[in-house]
């Protein structure tokens, strides 16, 4: 239902095999960080005010929801990211004005390893995608050296060290936001 209704809102016909995916594979915070992203990523504001409620109510903390939001600059950019805190601080001054408190949450620690961050960048990629990066550098990182440094530098070392997130959860705002870009599909590999 998730994963069907996350192809909905990007406009594509599911087509995951029924056997890949099951209803409660994403729990009810995962279910809104994918709803939450999907709509930053698309601009739609007036669904993105109620799904940023909901996510509260399902258990997101305050800073769990900026940090998804700051996140997703690097996918769909600083107009959609500013646009989605900005919604969240409405849901905010909404909820406060009927007396309602949110959880703050924890904020991100603060990086304290010395080593490179191009370096932590490419051990974190490493990670996530379970490929070493080794071998000369081909396509994209070959043509434009300057954007791999900005990849590993900013995005995987920058945003993803932060601890708020999960890999995992990061992971879901990054491919809910691409989904939803639509026309991005070799990023989704």
């Amino acid at each position: 239902m998730v994963l069907s209704g996350l192809f909905l809102l990007a406009g594509k016909p599911a087509q995951a095999k029924s056997t890949a995916w099951a209803p409660d594979a994403l729990t009810a915070r995962q279910q809104s960080i994918v709803t939450i992203s999907a709509l930053t990523a698309r601009g739609d504001l007036p669904r993105l005010h109620k799904a940023l409620a909901d996510g509260l109510a399902a258990g997101l903390t305050v800073n769990e929801e900026k940090e998804v939001l700051v996140h997703l600059y690097a996918y769909c950019g600083f107009p959609r990211s500013l646009n989605g805190l900005n919604t969240l601080l409405k849901v905010l001054e909404e909820r406060k004005a009927k007396g309602i408190t949110d959880v703050v949450g924890k904020t991100a620690s603060p990086i304290t390893s010395t080593a490179p961050k191009y370096e932590r960048g490419k051990k974190n990629l490493e990670t996530l995608t379970g490929k070493p990066e080794t071998g000369p550098k081909t396509g994209y990182s070959a043509f434009s050296p300057e954007i791999e440094v900005f990849l590993k530098e900013h995005l995987f070392a920058d945003l993803f060290e932060r601890d708020v997130l999960t890999f995992s959860e990061r992971e879901l705002v990054t491919i809910a936001a691409l989904v939803s870009l639509g026309g991005v599909e070799p990023m989704l590999q």
